[in-house]
């Protein structure tokens, strides 16, 4: 069960309730301020963040391995959005759960991620087979 959702209410409530037997009215003002401007805060944040992504294809990041080895379990999509500064291809339905995005990069390397309640659960590591034309040559000792 995602606790945040009933935690961060329920300390909003008793810290406007504190502030009020503290200091009536005018510490509920404060408290009320205070929630806002962090509220605002965040506003800002996931705006700079789309802004970003808006101005780059869907789906697209610079590298998908380096994306790949910074992905850790918990992250947001908007703290992944903001490293990747894209927004990511879906790959699962609209309202499905788990959503499922994924980015890839010029070698067709691709990072397809699983979020489950907004949070990455696992991530995964795609990159295509090598061909002929990209492999290294044999190495041949030379005749003595």
């Amino acid at each position: 069960m995602n606790f945040q959702k009933i935690l961060v209410p329920a300390a909003g409530v008793g810290a406007v309730a504190w502030a009020y037997q503290l200091y009536g009215r005018t510490g509920v003002a404060a408290v009320a301020a205070a929630g806002v401007m962090w509220l605002l805060l965040h506003f800002t944040r996931m705006m700079q963040v789309l802004k970003r992504a808006a101005n780059r294809p869907i789906g697209y990041v610079d590298s998908a391995v380096m994306l790949n080895a910074k992905l850790k379990p918990g992250m947001t999509l908007l703290q992944v959005v903001a490293m990747t500064r894209a927004l990511g291809e879906r790959q699962s339905g609209k309202e499905a759960q788990p959503e499922v995005f994924g980015w890839s990069d010029d070698t067709q390397s691709q990072v397809t991620c699983t979020f489950v309640c907004g949070k990455l659960a696992e991530h995964a590591l795609f990159r295509p087979e090598a061909t002929d034309s990209h492999a290294k040559p044999a190495w041949t000792p030379s005749a003595p």
